[in-house]
């Protein structure tokens, strides 16, 4: 897949390191060939041709952090993920990232893509939430949330502390661009005179507490991104308080069942016989081959992932976005719209859940 691909990517030089913490940094890429720079959409990854050690090439997502108005560049911002122990290797393209690419170096990249994006339709509050990295997202819909709405807005980032904590300077100045945006900081590892010299408003973990104090009653649309163990507390907390699953989109590269409080998959029906897609009602139906079990497709669903994963099946997958192939499926009859071009063209009798929704009744080898 990876050689059949390589023509989508294009060369982009790193034009400048930045250090934003002790262990984050933000590229700066530009492309060698000015119409390979594409626009983005606040909250959009890039997919990066990362070196593996057996000297081919895999494939790694990072959120550009940058801000779209930001035309011919983007940055992105990326966590050393060093290794926890001895006998476990690091992280192989942030500590490729961090300890090899300097200005002037040559990586290479596919065109921005990605569905975790602000709702311009949307003229209720925005909490934008994060947990360490996870503010890369946040920070690039702060800047157009400060910019270009009057949408009132809460920024509220958790980190381990002082040291880690990234684009602290830019988020306090797009918050001071107009009235109506709050920020709050917490420290997990807060240090005895953080709280006191304002460096971050609250310590230990983001609690029910804390978000009820900050939050008035209100029915706000939330963007959430961080690890899974952050965003399976923050989801059990928010959904806690009433918020409405509808209202939370999330960025984090795992089944949607993780966000649960048991973290556990429905079961999957036994094998049955293999169906027919039916005629019943007017939309198009999803059959699943192996179980025997035919769903109505609801048409609101962003993918036909999204949509099974609602009815507690969950189909592997990794990147939702068409580029990781993790999410491949038979198509044994039916037709599909790609709404988000894959990396690689599928065949006819294939097809990547994750980016497509059913133009007809169709049947998967499921």
């Amino acid at each position: 897949m990876l050689d059949a691909a390589a023509s989508r990517f294009r060369p982009f030089e790193v034009v400048s390191k930045v250090r934003e913490s002790a262990t984050i940094t933000s590229f700066h890429l530009t492309p060698l060939e000015r119409q390979h720079w594409r626009p983005f959409e606040a909250g959009q990854f890039l997919t990066m041709r990362v070196p593996d050690r057996k000297g081919g090439h895999v494939l790694r997502n990072y959120t550009v952090s940058s801000s779209p108005r930001e035309e011919g560049t983007y940055r992105i911002t990326v966590k050393r993920e060093a290794a926890p122990s001895q006998d476990v290797p690091d992280g192989l393209s942030s500590c490729w990232l961090h300890d090899e690419i300097e200005p002037g170096a040559v990586v290479e990249i596919d065109p921005p893509r990605g569905a975790f994006k602000i709702d311009s339709a949307s003229s209720r509050p925005v909490v934008l939430l994060s947990g360490g990295v996870g503010l890369t997202p946040t920070v690039s819909m702060l800047d157009v949330l400060a910019r270009e709405s009057d949408r009132p807005v809460w920024f509220i980032h958790a980190c381990d502390g002082a040291a880690v904590h990234a684009l602290r300077e830019e988020v306090e100045h797009l918050a001071a661009l107009r009235p109506g945006i709050a920020v709050h900081f917490c420290y997990r590892f807060a240090e005895n005179n953080d709280l006191d010299a304002a460096r971050c408003h609250s310590a230990g973990f983001l609690t029910r507490t804390t978000l009820q104090s900050l939050l008035p009653l209100d029915d706000y649309d939330i963007y959430m991104c961080g690890p899974p163990p952050f965003m399976q507390a923050l989801y059990g907390i928010l959904t806690g308080l009433g918020v409405r699953k509808e209202r939370i989109a999330y960025e984090f590269f795992g089944p949607a069942s993780l966000l649960s409080e048991t973290g556990q998959t429905t079961a999957r029906p036994a094998m049955a016989r293999a169906a027919e897609p039916t005629t019943e009602g007017d939309g198009p139906r999803i059959v699943l081959q192996k179980s025997g079990r035919s769903l109505a497709w609801d048409g609101t669903s962003e993918s036909i992932l999204t949509f099974l994963e609602a009815q507690g099946i969950e189909p592997e997958f990794s990147c939702r976005a068409g580029v990781c192939g993790t999410c491949e499926q038979g198509l044994v009859s039916g037709e599909v719209d790609y709404f988000e071009e894959p990396l690689d063209a599928m065949p006819g009798d294939r097809v990547l859940l994750c980016c497509t929704r059913p133009k007809s009744s169709i049947v998967l080898d499921l």
